[in-house]
C-alpha cells in the first residue's frame, strides 16, 4: 500500500531538515577552521617579526643592498660648516647652503637616539641637523626612493642591523622630501651626510655629504668609518 501524502510531506521535511543540520555543521565547521587560521596568523606574525630583527641585529650592515661599486656613489665633499651651538626657535625656516644639510643652524632639541628609521614620522631638518652636531650620520633617502617599497625596506633593516663600532650607534635614515633643499645631482637618490668637528689634527669643521644612486650597507659602512661618530664638534652629547 503506497506512502500517504501527509506522510510523504512529513519524510521531506524531515529530510530537508537533515540537510539543513548538515549544512550549518559544515558552514560552523568552516568559520572556526577560518577564525583558528587567522588567529594563528595574529600570534605568528609578531613571532616571526621578532625572529627576523633579531637575525638583522647580528647582519652587518655591510651585507644590506648592493655592492659599494654598484652603488653609482661620488665621491663625498668637503663642505664649509657653520652654525655650532646655532640654536634658532622651532618652526624658525633655516636656508641650508647645501642639499641635503651637512651642518648649520638648527633647533634646540635633537631626535633621539633610540629611534633611527624614519618615515612620514619624521622630524623637521633642523632638529636632524642637531643630531649631526653630536657625531650622527644620517642616511637621507629622495621621494622616488619612498615610493619603492623594496628600497626602503632595505633602509630600514640598515636602520636595524649591526653598524659600524665607530658610528657608536648614532645613525638615523629619513626622507628627504622636494621642499627641504634644493633638488639631488640626477640619478641619485641616497645620500649619506656628516659633520666633522675640530677633531683628529683638522683646523677646519667641514660638512660631508655622499650621493649615490641606489641602497647599500657597504658604502653607508665606508662612510661611517671615514667619519666616525667622534669626530664631530660635540660628540659626547645626543
Amino acid at each position: 500500500m503506497g506512502k500517504s501524502q501527509k506522510q510523504s510531506r512529513r519524510e521531506l521535511v524531515e529530510k530537508m531538515q537533515r540537510d539543513q543540520a548538515r549544512s550549518d555543521k559544515m558552514r560552523t565547521r568552516l568559520i572556526v577552521a577560518g577564525c583558528m587560521v587567522v588567529g594563528l596568523a595574529i600570534i605568528a606574525y609578531p613571532a616571526i617579526k621578532l625572529i627576523q630583527d633579531s637575525r638583522t641585529r647580528n647582519q652587518d650592515i655591510s651585507e644590506i643592498g648592493v655592492a659599494a661599486s654598484a652603488a653609482s656613489c661620488d665621491a663625498p665633499t668637503n663642505d664649509a660648516a657653520s652654525g655650532t651651538q646655532d640654536h634658532k626657535p622651532d618652526g624658525t625656516v633655516i636656508p641650508y647652503a647645501v642639499s641635503p644639510p651637512s651642518s648649520g643652524p638648527h633647533y634646540q632639541d635633537w631626535a633621539p637616539l633610540s629611534k633611527k628609521f624614519y618615515g612620514d614620522d619624521r622630524p623637521p631638518v633642523p632638529n636632524l641637523v642637531h643630531n649631526l652636531e653630536h657625531g650622527y650620520t644620517i642616511l637621507w633617502y629622495n621621494e622616488a626612493t619612498a615610493k619603492n617599497k623594496d628600497q626602503v625596506a632595505l633602509i630600514e633593516k640598515i636602520s636595524k642591523a649591526k653598524l659600524p663600532d665607530s658610528s657608536f650607534g648614532k645613525f638615523i635614515a629619513a626622507p628627504f622630501r622636494s621642499g627641504d633643499g634644493a633638488a639631488w645631482p640626477a640619478g641619485k637618490n641616497i645620500a649619506f651626510s656628516h659633520w666633522s668637528g675640530n677633531t683628529q689634527g683638522q683646523t677646519t669643521a667641514f660638512g660631508h655629504r655622499q650621493f649615490c644612486g641606489s641602497v647599500s650597507g657597504e658604502a653607508l659602512k665606508q662612510f661611517i668609518e671615514k667619519y666616525p661618530a667622534t669626530d664631530a664638534q660635540e660628540p659626547n652629547g645626543g
